[in-house]
């Protein structure tokens, strides 16, 4: 197989999958062919990146409401020191 990724990289993510393999233990080494065991690891990882894509979109979500607010305080008080401003000139 051959890849463009950095080595480095590739084996950091072997290491990932070999490590949930063996998380698996011996019993399910035992009744599942190598196969269903990489199938096991690989839901298990489309899960994972399921739940942090969810935990993404909430931050993301977060993040827009809380700049939003400071958006619309900051616009209030500009038009309030704009007003207070207008005031003073007349």
């Amino acid at each position: 197989m051959s890849s463009d990724a950095d080595e480095a990289h590739l084996q950091r993510l072997a290491n990932m999958v070999n490590e949930r393999v063996e998380a698996l233990g011996p019993k399910a080494a035992r009744a599942a062919t190598p196969a269903q065991m990489l199938a096991v690891v690989a839901l298990s990882l489309a899960e994972d990146l399921d739940a942090s894509e969810r935990r993404r979109e909430r931050f993301e979500a977060q993040t827009r409401q809380v700049v939003g607010t400071a958006i619309r305080r900051i616009d209030q008080r500009l038009d309030a020191d704009a007003e207070l401003a207008q005031q003073i000139e007349t």
